[in-house]
């Protein structure tokens, strides 16, 4: 993949309702327009803010300006009118690579370590929320991150997200996290083909999964993926078995040995705030 183009942008606000999918928060929180992750199943490329830019989605990032000064103004407005819950991110990696250079997640979690909301998910799949653990100690039980890891097969991640982190990075960011004494969870969203030995991987790591897929997850009961063209890359995987609604159980079952029922957490619910 070519770098991704990069813009800086002065946007007007950074909180967004929280509706829909993550109508359980009072708001989410986006640092960055684009994702240079470039998943080929991510749903967002099904959505306007991709659509509307006739740019492949990948290509291209958009830095939000002076986001720290903004955020703090608005943190501090919408707690004076009540709870305050933040997901972060929905439409965006936070924690992509040009977070490395720019650090703005990085200044976002100081401004909420000076006025935290009630609760931060931090949704990445990126090794590079590890440098922010300083950060996320100071919001102590007031944070949750959510760590992606769809497989535990490096070869089936980089037929689906050749430009992701591979998977060993990020059992090995779980397990710092954990070592830390960072509340995570691993959420295996989408589910992709995995082994059966996945469950047994995660279960020295956390003691909470979240599952999704297609189905339940994009938003438009799998429309939006099937307009990707995602179930050709299962079939010319020869794994169709993995592809269509009940495909999760397979995962599902598999973790019932290792974790309670209440440790596994299936689509919106995994995503809810304490």
């Amino acid at each position: 993949m070519t770098q991704s183009e990069l813009s800086y942008k002065n946007p007007k606000t950074l909180l967004n309702k929280g509706t829909g999918y993550l109508g359980g928060y009072t708001h989410s929180l986006n640092p960055y327009t684009g994702c240079s992750f470039a998943c080929s199943y991510c749903y967002v490329r099904q959505m306007p803010v991709s659509l509307f830019r006739k740019k492949e989605w990948g290509t291209w990032v958009d830095i939000k300006q002076d986001a720290a000064n903004l955020l703090i103004k608005e943190l501090r407005r919408e707690k004076g009118k009540g709870r305050v819950t933040i997901f972060m991110s929905s439409a965006t990696d936070p924690y992509q690579p040009i977070e490395y250079k720019e650090k703005l997640t990085r200044s976002l979690l100081e401004v909420m370590t000076i006025e935290p909301p009630d609760f931060l998910m931090v949704q990445t799949r990126s090794p590079l929320v590890c440098r922010d653990i300083d950060l996320l100690l100071r919001l102590e039980d007031r944070v949750r991150v959510s760590m992606t890891i769809e497989t535990d097969l490096e070869e089936i991640r980089t037929h689906f997200t050749p430009h992701a982190p591979p998977i060993g990075a990020r059992l090995k960011t779980l397990e710092q996290l954990k070592d830390a004494g960072i509340p995570t969870q691993a959420t295996i969203a989408p589910v992709l083909p995995s082994s059966e030995g996945f469950p047994e991987k995660l279960k020295s790591l956390v003691n909470r999964v979240c599952i999704d897929d297609f189905f339940m997850g994009d938003g438009s009961g799998g429309r939006r993926t099937k307009r990707l063209g995602i179930e050709q890359i299962y079939e010319n995987l020869g794994l169709t078995e993995w592809y269509g609604p009940e495909a999760y159980r397979l995962v599902y079952e598999r973790l019932k040995p290792f974790f309670s029922e209440n440790q596994i957490l299936i689509s919106q619910k995994g995503f809810e705030p304490f």
